[in-house]
């Protein structure tokens, strides 16, 4: 069992809003060399849309000889831009991990090469993705690290398929109904509103496949929950956005995962309620590790230790167990 470092917030950055709010107001807290190359790949799709998803592969200076392949996979209005996702791969590639920053199906570069779009339990994309990737990059195996969205998704793939030699989910929302339902608080208004013009804007963009009444419906709509009952869930062959949060929570599926796995969740967090995090017992699945400190934010963690966030050192320390 690794030791994982503890958490204490470095100032100013104190309180879950701030530690949420960094790196919007300061920029990632690592940054890539602007000199490094990287490779895009296209991965094509089998579900017959024709739909294609991109990703940015990046090769360390130093590679492990028997490192896994890293692939990042960001959250809810995300894409490889992200300022946690450019962390994240600066600091894995320091220390010597290939990275692939996943772009899900219409989010950032992947947006003009698809019609449809990603939803919170959209597992067959992810292992397309993998079954499309040069065998050559998974000689070492694959560990999965998922951020907000991307880490409920990819903790119910590594229940419902194989491929992965690990998992690491940060800031999950795996009830997904009661996340929904916390940015209805007027604490979150700001938030809410922030993620609810980016769900728009990329259901609107270049290669959605939009119907018309989706077009006259988008403007209508004023909260994620009715964005999740009126689009998400019709497109998606849900019932309406209970059967959506019901079928695609990763708490229904944790059980099931038989791979190591590194749950990071913040007890502050404002976006997630902790519920179904401090309610569960973790004993029932002792190869899912839970760190679960009191203080974060929503994908934060900027703490004391050094320029990574907490959560990118948890994550080296895991796969350093792999190796």
């Amino acid at each position: 069992m690794p030791s994982y470092p503890s958490f204490s917030a470095r100032t100013p950055w104190i309180g879950p809003d701030l530690q949420t709010l960094r790196n919007v107001l300061r920029g990632p807290a690592l940054e890539l060399d602007p000199a490094r190359t990287w490779e895009r790949l296209v991965l094509p799709l089998e579900d017959g849309s024709g739909d294609r998803i991109a990703a940015r592969l990046f090769e360390p200076s130093e590679p492990r000889p028997d490192g896994p392949l890293v692939i990042l996979v960001h959250g809810l209005g995300g894409s490889e831009e992200s300022g946690y996702m450019t962390t994240s791969a600066a600091h894995l590639l320091a220390g010597g991990w290939r990275v692939l920053q996943l772009n899900l199906r219409g989010a950032g570069p992947s947006r003009p090469t698809c019609r449809q779009q990603y939803h919170a339990g959209r597992t067959e994309d992810f292992r397309d993705a993998l079954a499309a990737l040069p065998d050559s990059l998974k000689q070492n195996g694959v560990v999965a690290i998922g951020y907000s969205l991307g880490g409920n998704m990819i903790l119910k793939y590594a229940a419902q398929f194989e491929g992965l030699r690990g998992v690491v989910s940060v800031s999950a929302p795996i009830d997904l109904a009661a996340a929904s339902y916390r940015f209805l608080d007027a604490r979150n208004k700001v938030y809410h509103a922030h993620l609810l013009r980016g769900m728009k804007a990329e259901a609107l963009g270049e290669g959605a496949g939009v119907t018309d009444e989706e077009r006259r419906i988008l403007p209508t709509l004023r909260t994620i929950l009715e964005f999740d009952e009126r689009i998400v869930a019709p497109r998606g062959g849900f019932r309406d956005a209970a059967d959506y949060y019901h079928q695609n929570s990763a708490q229904r599926f944790l059980d099931e995962i038989r791979i190591p796995g590194l749950i990071i969740h913040a007890l502050d967090d404002p976006w997630i309620p902790n519920n179904a995090y401090t309610g569960r017992d973790w004993s029932r699945t002792p190869n899912l590790t839970p760190v679960l400190p009191s203080g974060g934010g929503h994908v934060g963690f900027h703490g004391r230790t050094g320029r990574a966030p907490h959560h990118d050192q948890c994550a080296v320390a895991f796969l350093e167990t792999l190796d």
